[in-house]
């Protein structure tokens, strides 16, 4: 035992004599809900973002080819409307400069089916500007009478669109200052479009004049809005979704991990002075069942002064010879064989043993039989988490006290049984390490009474609870798993008093 405290205070105190060399060990969960918290968040974000834009560049460009193909079937259709030879595009009729330079087709029907085609320009929805260049980018009309006749320089926009020959659409937030053609009769709101629209020649080989319309679509803004809200919406719901799953999967695997690494180091404890343990405990049963021998012996012979003496003596070497066989059965690996134990019977066997004891302790035991199923257990071991947990409670009422068992089915398949002393009790400390392996409140206590009873409970899918008071008492829970198609134990005798 002086050796056993040895190395538990050489263990506390590494640390501080480590100094900076000793580290805390590593928190997965609290690492893992940052890391997860960042990477997730710049996922969702990014996703967003790309989502978006996508929405946004898709939903103009889709507005865009709408628009071109709307104005060039206005435009095929003034052409047919002024009977023009259907060789003839609108594109040859947009530019005032060129009414007599085809003598197939009169001035007038020139005139006439360009005044309507830009009358329907002029009144298209959502408009801000309408302007048509010529090929040698002269504006030669515009819903902005400044720039009719104005003639653009070096816009990229524009000349790629007269060589790409397709639609080209551009959003912008804010107006160009540096762009004269951005003459705008109103201010936008918040987005506007800019459509570059390709007027070709009859074969289609060529753009000989382009329809820039500007246009503010508010219906389509309102629709981008509230795709940007469901988007973003579904980016946080599943950026959650995902955050809080891995967490809860991440937080059980550390629970478990926890679980195991305990598990491990008491098993590893119990491992490291098995055979230490072993040696000393089976050397001191044979020197034990002597002197007790020989103290019996003394007994019948000694004086009556003597007799309380040689008393003490025998009582102490019965108190040892339970230490070490708490210390065999704590050291004896635990296997997952079980059968059904009569629980009721075991109780009334364990208070029969402890009979002489209680009378000496001047402690009242009450205890009702009553008819419950057989529990999961084994037989020698559940009379060993009895005859630890009836030792402790007596030994924690030494000047008397009442000892209550009571038997629960607190829910189908379990039985409980309730062991309540009125003894000394125990601190919240006491009780948060009551169930560690070598912990004991008892003076030269072994410290395994408790973790043995959790330990057998735990095996047999049952579970331990203890709640305790100072100067009020301790109460000890045992949960049992009922046995498949056990049935009721047979009537037992009156409880004992």
């Amino acid at each position: 035992m002086q050796i056993l405290k040895e190395q538990k205070t050489a263990a506390l105190t590494t640390p501080a004599a480590h100094g900076k060399d000793w580290r805390p060990p590593f928190n997965l969960v609290r690492w893992f809900s940052l890391a997860s918290f960042f990477i997730i968040a710049a996922v969702a974000l990014g996703l967003g973002y790309i989502s978006t834009r996508f929405v946004v560049e898709e939903s103009i460009k889709r507005d865009s080819m709408l628009t071109a193909q709307f104005i060039q079937a206005i435009g095929d259709a003034e052409i047919r409307h002024a009977k023009i030879d259907p060789k003839r595009t609108m594109g040859e009729m947009l530019d005032p400069r060129q009414d007599n330079a085809d003598p197939d087709v009169s001035p007038a029907a020139r005139a006439n089916a360009r005044s309507e085609f830009l009358d329907h320009v002029e009144h298209l929805p959502d408009i801000l500007l309408a302007t048509v260049y010529a090929l040698d980018r002269t504006v030669v009309w515009s819903t902005n009478p400044e720039l009719i006749g104005v003639r653009i320089k070096d816009d990229e926009e524009l000349d790629e669109s007269f060589e790409m020959k397709e639609p080209v659409s551009t959003s912008y937030h804010e107006i160009d200052e540096e762009k004269p053609e951005q003459r705008l009769l109103r201010e936008p709101q918040y987005l506007f479009v800019e459509n570059y629209i390709p007027m070709f020649n009859a074969d289609r080989s060529k753009v000989i004049a382009m329809v820039e319309i500007y246009k503010e679509p508010v219906d389509l803004v309102e629709r981008i809005q509230r795709g940007f809200k469901a988007i973003w919406l579904a980016t946080l719901l599943g950026g959650a979704m995902i955050y809080l799953g891995l967490f809860w999967i991440v937080r059980r695997a550390a629970m478990l991990l926890q679980s195991q690494q305990k598990q491990l180091v008491a098993n590893e404890t119990f491992v490291a002075l098995g055979e230490m343990s072993s040696a000393v405990a089976h050397s001191l049963r044979n020197p034990l069942a002597n002197i007790r021998s020989s103290a019996e012996l003394a007994q019948e012979i000694a004086s009556q002064t003597a007799q309380k003496n040689i008393g003490d003596i025998i009582s102490q070497v019965d108190r040892m010879s339970r230490w070490v066989r708490e210390l065999l059965v704590s050291l004896r690996p635990v296997n997952d064989d079980h059968e059904d134990v009569d629980l009721v019977l075991t109780i009334e066997d364990t208070l029969g043993a402890f009979e002489p004891l209680i009378k000496r302790s001047n402690v009242e035991v009450r205890f009702t039989p009553e008819n419950v199923p057989p529990v999961v257990s084994q037989q020698m071991l559940l009379t060993q988490i009895l005859n630890s947990l009836f030792a402790n409670a007596l030994e924690a009422m030494p000047t008397g006290g009442v000892l209550s068992i009571d038997i629960e089915t607190p829910a189908p398949g379990q039985v409980s049984m309730i062991l309540n002393d009125t003894g000394k009790g125990m601190s919240k400390q006491q009780q948060q390490m009551v169930f560690k392996p070598f912990f004991t409140t008892k003076q030269g206590g072994l410290g395994v009474g408790l973790a043995l009873v959790k330990r057998i409970m735990e095996r047999f899918e049952g579970s331990v609870e203890l709640t305790s008071q100072e100067q009020e008492g301790t109460r000890v829970c045992l949960n049992f798993k009922v046995a498949t198609g056990g049935e009721y134990g047979t009537q037992h005798s009156a409880g004992r008093g």
